[in-house]
């Protein structure tokens, strides 16, 4: 473990992980990416190039609305130097050559995912990494698909060369041909004969900069298919003798089936089945309408001990914030310096979050001749077999899964379980089974963002200096069940998953650790134990630590009577490039200085590997906050894609828009009090506010975007509401009248 290092594990799986990423194990480790059809050859785990020109890049994860099928085949094909309109994508195959180790990292770990000896990565196993999380599809994968295209390339030019009897130096790639001055050949034309060549040891990645696909904004391959409607989704499939399956599951907490008029199933016409489990029952039918109708005739009643309350939820986490935290990180000694005067002090509360995806949990399985397939939107293809297998007492091989793009997962589909009831009803049936959970369902059994409380304390000098700073933040355990149901407890015992007390989970409290120049600052964990499975929401913990840390600071900014900005940028002297944001989005969201009536509230944050500065205006009216504007400046590195990383950021402040201002839920005797779409207040058309994005030109590593712009919404917001109005509002999701 000691030795581990990241060119290891890349080179030779680490310690059993079975990763094999160094192009120079190449072909000897890594199979064909799918089947080769007759007219195609196959380069590596990642490539296959028909003799037409078609060139099929193996994705190896899900499409969610991200852009990752276009990102991640835009690497290829400009590092082939392919012409755009003959590239497609199809979804990787479970394999050793597409785990994301990053992707555990972040989602487990809570930490710097790019330290080269995270136990995170060590911990997992062979291909029960392969995850979609943590914005790291790119980062995991851009160096591996360039390199094995870079090898492609010079499997081509080599067989371009060998034909025209010049020197392969003399020959390059651009727009989906060699060229050597005025010879050209088709890509497709050398497949056969490059497929016969050895790879080489160390290919040489492009650096020129003509005829480039990356940095500009390519046609989205997945919006084609979106605007037509041809897209499928898991509840589109259609097979022959499909029967279709409604499900009632009972209340959070010690819940047990103790009764249900099954008779009663007998009288809906279409309705075939009724399955009885300990924890749900399903109607069979022919039709969705008819199984839903059964169910509703079949009445189920379920015994619930402990079900899950707002008052048992506040009374575990304000337990827990009772109670000695587990300390994951510090530096220096905040202890003694948070003694004395000068102390500030404020507590915040989280409600819990749901994921309130477009698309309700939904698979399509079928179970034949011994063997199952299912049909499923899963951000972990590789738990979701080992699930299947596992309910049904199949071998992992005899179990296949097929994925189908997400509707706005946002870590949904993180979760197995509909797998293994799609799964054990199609072995009960004998025929094809599609599931569908109602939304009034999918928000019950949502394993939603953890609810939390913090007790956050600073000490500030009379100069406005920040010297000490303590962040309690009292949450359940995010990062370690998630590890244990993705990996099915296989080597979870390996993983170090908090830093450095067992007791904490360092997940729990991502983002909590403060960014700016504090000597002396602490981050520790309070377990709760609230009676129900949490689960990862876009951005994870950092869509409340973010809140919490962010408020604090303006809350002694205005205790300091510093410009909110300014009193951000002086202790950024160790982060140039967050700085940075802070000054554009100020420049050009026509900053005011945060003074009252003003209405404008800034937040900032980095993770991931990217940084983000948002300005909101916002006003109270009729009792609710509303959000007038919202300008974020963005430095995320190199990008790839502009198009694409200025959606994500987009629709990373409508998400965190919705997170500040609605998108949660109470609960009462185990069940979620929203059932509905409006239940959960979510922003309509009309709620939207002007958005202005700055990228930053950048030319750092790639960092994560999928989340980034969620977590500095909310505290934004609320910054915006106490200049307006002088509410400070510590709680989310924001209530003037509950502040």
């Amino acid at each position: 473990m000691n030795t581990l290092t990241r060119r290891r594990l890349l080179i030779g799986g680490g310690v059993g992980l079975g990763i094999v990423a160094a192009w120079g194990m190449w072909p000897r480790r890594f199979p064909p990416p799918a089947p080769v059809r007759e007219d195609e050859q196959g380069f590596g785990a990642w490539i296959r190039l028909a003799e037409d020109g078609r060139l099929t890049v193996a994705i190896p994860v899900v499409e969610h609305g991200q852009g990752v099928f276009t990102t991640l085949a835009q690497v290829v094909a400009d590092e082939i130097g392919a012409d755009w309109r003959t590239v497609g994508v199809e979804p990787a195959t479970i394999g050793p050559a597409h785990a994301n180790p990053l992707a555990a990292a972040e989602l487990f770990g809570g930490v710097d995912a790019r330290l080269p000896t995270l136990p995170a990565y060590a911990g997992a196993r062979r291909a029960r990494l392969m995850l979609t999380g943590g914005s790291s599809s790119l980062r995991q994968f851009e160096l591996p698909l360039r390199e094995a295209a870079a090898a492609t390339r010079a499997l081509l030019i080599a067989a371009a060369a060998a034909r025209w009897g010049v020197s392969p130096e003399q020959c390059v790639t651009r727009d989906g041909f060699v060229v050597s001055g005025d010879r050209r050949l088709r890509l497709g034309e050398l497949a056969v004969e490059a497929s016969g060549l050895t790879p080489p040891d160390r290919p040489v990645l492009r650096s020129d900069e003509d005829h480039r696909l990356t940095g500009t904004s390519v046609t989205r391959l997945d919006s084609p298919a979106k605007l037509d409607g041809s897209a499928n989704f898991a509840a589109d499939i259609r097979l022959p003798g499909m029967v279709f399956a409604a499900i009632r599951q009972g209340p959070l907490g010690q819940t047990r089936l103790i009764g249900a008029n099954i008779p009663a199933a007998d009288s809906v016409p279409g309705a075939i089945r009724v399955v009885t489990n300990e924890r749900w029952v399903a109607t069979i039918a022919t039709d969705s309408f008819a199984a839903r109708r059964a169910l509703d005739a079949v009445a189920p009643r379920f015994e619930t001990v402990d079900p899950l309350s707002d008052d048992g939820i506040d009374a575990a986490l304000s337990t827990a914030l009772a109670k000695q935290g587990a300390r994951i990180s510090a530096i220096g000694d905040p202890d003694a310096m948070l003694t004395g005067r000068r102390l500030f002090r404020a507590h915040y509360r989280t409600a819990p979050g749901l994921h309130a995806a477009i698309e309700p949990s939904a698979a399509t399985a079928w179970f034949e001749d011994g063997r199952l397939r299912l049909w499923l939107a899963t951000q972990a293809p590789a738990a979701a077999r080992a699930s299947a297998a596992r309910i049904t007492g199949l071998a992992e091989d005899a179990v296949t899964i097929i994925p189908m793009q997400v509707g706005g997962g946002f870590g949904a589909g993180l979760d197995t379980l509909v797998a293994e009831q799609a799964a054990l009803l199609a072995q009960q049936v004998g025929r094809p089974v599609q599931l569908s959970y109602s939304r009034g369902e999918d928000c019950i059994r949502d394993r939603f963002r953890p609810p939390a409380h913090a007790r956050m304390t600073a000490r500030m000098e009379r100069d406005g200096r920040v010297t000490a700073w303590h962040s309690a933040v009292a949450a359940p355990a995010l990062g370690r069940p998630l590890a244990e149901r993705l990996m099915a407890g296989e080597g979870v015992a390996d993983l170090s998953l908090t830093l450095p007390a067992r007791a904490g989970d360092a997940a729990a409290v991502a983002g909590a650790a403060p960014f700016y120049g504090i000597p002396n600052w602490a981050v520790d964990h309070h377990p709760a134990a609230i009676g129900a499975t949490v689960g990862h929401l876009r951005g994870g913990a950092h869509g409340y630590t973010c809140f919490f840390a962010e408020s604090l600071i303006d809350e002694l900014a205005r205790r300091a009577e510093f410009d909110a900005s300014y009193f951000r940028i002086r202790m950024l002297g160790q982060q140039p490039r967050l700085a940075n944001c802070l000054n554009t989005v100020a420049s050009l969201g026509g900053w005011q200085g945060g003074i009252m009536g003003s209405g404008q509230g800034i937040a900032a944050h980095s993770f991931r590997g990217s940084h983000i500065a948002v300005l909101a205006e916002a006003s109270v009216e009729g009792g609710r906050v509303r959000c007038s504007r919202l300008v974020a400046a963005v430095d995320c590195g190199r990008v790839v894609h502009p198009d694409i990383v200025l959606q994500l950021v987009e629709g990373g402040l409508i998400f965190g828009l919705a997170q500040a201002l609605g998108c949660a839920t109470g609960y009462k005797d185990g069940v979620a009090q929203a059932r509905t779409l409006t239940d959960l207040h979510l922003p309509m058309m009309s709620d939207i506010p002007d958005i202005t994005v700055e990228l930053i030109r950048s030319e750092a590593e790639p960092g994560g975007v999928s989340e980034l712009a969620v977590p500095p919404v909310a505290p934004a917001i609320a910054n915006a509401v106490a200049a307006v109005a002088g509410l400070r509002l510590r709680r989310l999701p924001l209530d003037p009248a509950n502040p």
